[in-house]
């Protein structure tokens, strides 16, 4: 049977694990006496037996903060996607008088970056860690929140069981800015082009449109807009001729498709058929989308932020905050004929 840990007494206490930490280390000052008595007898219960030197370790505070990537960041330097991540978020711990350490190993075969490595958190040897990625293993993030690490995720990750606090771009009101935008022009029959891809930033997306749709009474008939991805050549054959005026895509690589399928047909963008982009763009000559922007920077910054603040004070809940993407206009947007 698996030894008890500091977070199955705080489930069984109904406290937090700093709480726990705090009673089982003798500092009780801020703990009211109802709360320890539950703490103890949680303990009791359980059998729990605190370990002294991972506690020593815990309770040293060195001040440095991790940061840990579900995939690789690097030769790619500015080009990469993570790039202004990595720099907000360096310049703002330099601000406030923290230094940083990157965990970059993966320690297995398949070449995933993981947290845990012979049942050690190798994040331990920072105060704290912020934590980004495509890739996130969701296991190791409930583990880690169990477990009582203090981190924050950048984007936004559902975990079943552990509330994750992260710093989520706001992908949903931006989508919901950019329908409205079109609704403003005159666009009342959109269509909406889907990648094949499920994780919450996508959804985030689809969630944003799809109300967006609904209340401003538009009409979209496309196959993405029913939950099918890609762009087909049946679709494009129906664009090319049907009510649609405007496209709103998911990423630059289907607007791109969708370009050149257009074209293919005798039609432009945007003379024919409006199209904006669920992500940033490139800046091409004729080719920059209107698109939203991922303010990277200010992103890192918040996230170390908030990884101080409950560094500094354990008790602090971890809280998830959305922060407002930009909408960059470009060349691909313009009044329906």
């Amino acid at each position: 049977m698996k030894a008890p840990r500091q977070s199955d007494v705080a489930r069984l206490a109904g406290v937090s694990q700093s709480a726990v930490s705090r009673v089982v280390s003798g500092d009780v000052d801020r703990i009211p006496e109802e709360t320890r008595q539950r703490i103890r007898a949680a303990v009791k219960e359980l059998g729990y037996v605190p370990n002294a030197a991972a506690r020593n370790l815990r309770n040293k505070r060195n001040r440095l903060l991790g940061v840990h990537t579900f995939e690789a960041v690097f030769p790619h330097a500015r080009e990469d996607f993570y790039f202004e991540f990595l720099l907000g978020i360096e310049e703002r711990a330099e601000e406030v008088g923290y230094d940083l350490v990157l965990f970059t190993s993966t320690g297995t075969s398949d070449g995933r970056r993981r947290i845990y490595r012979d049942g050690t958190n190798r994040l331990n040897l920072a105060d704290g860690s912020v934590l980004l990625g495509v890739a996130t293993d969701r296991e190791e993030l409930a583990r880690l929140w169990h477990d009582g690490y203090v981190f924050v995720h950048i984007g936004r990750r559902e975990v079943p069981g552990a509330a994750i606090p992260c710093i989520v771009p706001d992908y949903e009101s931006a989508a919901a800015r950019i329908v409205e935008s079109l609704a403003a022009r005159g666009h009342r029959n959109l269509a909406y082009l889907r990648e094949g891809i499920e994780q919450e930033s996508y959804a985030d997306r689809r969630t944003g449109y799809r109300n967006a749709v609904d209340r401003l009474g538009l009409h979209d008939r496309s196959p993405g807009f029913h939950d099918e991805p890609w762009l087909t050549d049946e679709w494009l054959d129906e664009l090319a001729k049907g009510p649609e005026t405007a496209v709103v895509a998911e990423s630059v690589r289907l607007a791109e498709d969708l370009r050149r399928g257009l074209a293919a047909r005798g039609r432009s963008i945007p003379s024919d058929v409006s199209v904006a982009v669920l992500e940033g763009s490139g800046t091409e000559p004729g080719h920059r989308w209107d698109c939203l922007v991922i303010p990277r920077k200010e992103i890192g910054r918040i996230a170390i932020d908030a990884l101080v603040a409950r560094v500094e004070d354990p008790d602090q809940p971890p809280l998830s905050q959305l922060v407002q993407c930009d909408l960059v206009a470009g060349e691909t947007i313009a009044d329906p004929r």
